[in-house]
Order: C-alpha cells, then sequence, then structure tokens
C-alpha cells in the first residue's frame, strides 16, 4: 500500500500539474485557420469555404476528413509550442522555489539594436546568479556545479574565476533547424558570456538532434535534455534533482496517470471534426 501524500507536496504537485497543463488546455479547441480566419474556421464554415469552391467539391477535399486533417495537423504544432509553454513555466517555478528567490533575481534580459535603431529587450527563461543565494544551503553545490559546466565548454580560468551565474533557455524539445532561432540562442549566449553567465539550452524531453546539440556546445553553451543518465552535466532531470534539490522524476512518476488522462482528452478532440 502506497503512502498518502503529505498535505503540502500535494499543493505542490497541484501548482506544477496546472503551471504544464494550463497552456495545453487552449490546444482542445484548437481550429485550422485555411489561410482565412485567425480565430480558426469552424467546420461548418470550412464546408462553406471548400464546397463553394469548384475544384475542390470536384475532387472531394471537401470532405470532413480533410478538415479533420488539417485539424489534426496544426493542432499538434499547437501541442507541442503549448507543451514548451508548459515545461518552461514549470521548470523556471521548480527553480525559484528551491532557492526562493524573487521574480526580480529569477528574470535576466537584455537589450539590442535593431537595423532601424530602435531598441528590442529580449528574455531568458530564468537566472541563477550567485549574489542572490547568500546563506542559502544550495548555493556551494550550484557555484561548483557552475564552474563543472564553464570547464566542460571550454572556458578560460579568467571567465571561470569570475563566474556570475547561468542564465537558461527551457524548451520540451529542440527539432527546428531554424537557423535564425539558432543564430538568435548564439546571440543569447555571446552576451551571456559577456555578463559572466553560463548559458544552459535546458530541454525537458530527449528530443534534440545530435548535430544541433554538438554546434551549441562547440559555441561554449551547455546542452542539458532529459534522457535519465544520472550526470548534472548531461540530463536535465539529474540537473533538477543534484543541484536544484527537486526531483521532477518523482514528480512526474506521481502525476503521470492525471497528465496523461488529461492529454489524452485533449488529442481525442483534435483528432474529431
Amino acid at each position: 500500500m502506497t503512502n498518502p501524500l503529505s498535505a503540502d507536496l500535494e499543493t505542490q504537485d497541484q501548482k506544477y500539474r496546472e503551471l504544464l497543463l494550463e497552456p495545453l488546455r487552449s490546444c482542445a479547441t484548437y481550429m485550422p485557420a485555411f489561410g482565412r480566419d485567425r480565430d480558426g474556421v469552424s467546420l461548418d464554415a470550412f464546408r462553406q469555404l471548400y464546397g463553394s469552391d469548384p475544384l475542390y467539391h470536384w475532387v472531394g477535399l471537401d470532405s470532413d476528413f480533410m478538415y479533420t486533417a488539417h485539424k489534426a495537423a496544426g493542432g499538434m504544432t499547437s501541442v507541442y509550442r503549448q507543451l514548451g509553454t508548459g515545461c518552461e513555466r514549470f521548470v523556471r517555478a521548480v527553480m525559484k522555489d528551491q532557492f526562493g528567490l524573487s521574480e526580480e533575481e529569477i528574470n535576466w534580459s537584455y537589450t539590442v539594436e535593431r537595423s532601424d535603431g530602435s531598441e528590442r529587450t529580449l528574455t531568458l527563461d530564468a537566472r541563477l546568479d550567485f549574489s542572490h543565494l547568500d546563506g542559502n544551503p544550495k548555493a556551494d553545490n550550484l557555484r561548483s556545479w557552475t564552474h563543472d559546466v564553464a570547464d566542460k565548454l571550454s572556458f578560460s580560468p579568467a571567465q571561470i574565476g569570475t563566474l556570475a551565474g547561468s542564465v537558461f533557455e527551457i524548451r520540451q524539445g529542440y527539432k527546428s533547424q531554424d537557423a535564425k532561432r539558432q543564430n538568435a540562442d548564439m546571440q543569447s549566449a555571446m552576451r551571456a558570456r559577456n555578463d559572466s553567465y553560463v548559458f544552459v539550452m535546458s530541454v525537458v524531453s530527449s528530443q534534440i538532434s545530435n548535430t544541433l546539440r554538438r554546434r551549441y556546445q562547440n559555441s561554449q553553451m551547455l546542452v542539458l535534455v532529459g534522457n535519465l543518465s544520472g550526470d548534472p552535466l548531461d540530463d536535465t532531470f539529474a540537473f533538477l534533482e543534484q543541484v536544484v534539490g527537486y526531483s521532477v522524476r518523482e514528480f512526474f512518476e506521481r502525476n503521470s496517470a492525471a497528465i496523461r488522462g488529461e492529454v489524452e482528452v485533449i488529442l481525442r478532440q483534435l483528432l474529431s471534426p
């Protein structure tokens, strides 16, 4: 017989489940746009749109199955995107709670100049700065890990000696080969180094190409993935458990049934007209 969860742990689990699932729930009402309606096209509107098109009607593309195919295809993209939002909010909250940080302390942003001379502010998902952890029993462990990261990424001894902490981009996976996104990450990593931070890409799943991971790490960016290797310089879950002090793996083991139940409902709705 399993022991019941403490009230505090159950409350915390509910908080983290909600951070993860709330963005995903928006996927249940997803409707494809068909290049027309920003808010999506309903099934009845699709029938009118495609049914009134001579070619599409003649070849049978005004079928409800076609609508469902578009809904499923666009909906899957939405699921991945919203899972990314949920993972970012969840992992950020874990870091913030475990280190007792304020919103201001966990935030990190910088400004860049656009081609027209105006400024744009870019914000990363989380920051762990040593100066915010005075007296925190986890500070020494975090500092040691950060120095190990910098050593792995071939930072110079002078750079390692002046490190202020680390900044994080948190993603559910990284399957995109978008050069613009990669260049933006590398720009953030360069700015982080200039501000004496290590840049960490924390991927919660194991979904990232080995080629992209090598490219990032050759550019002095640590990439963690959710592979359960147990190495905090390699594995997102190990980092969160051994350095941050919270077992995300155990959270998912406790809450998987509830989370999977909600996600199945969302997927079923996406696969219906």
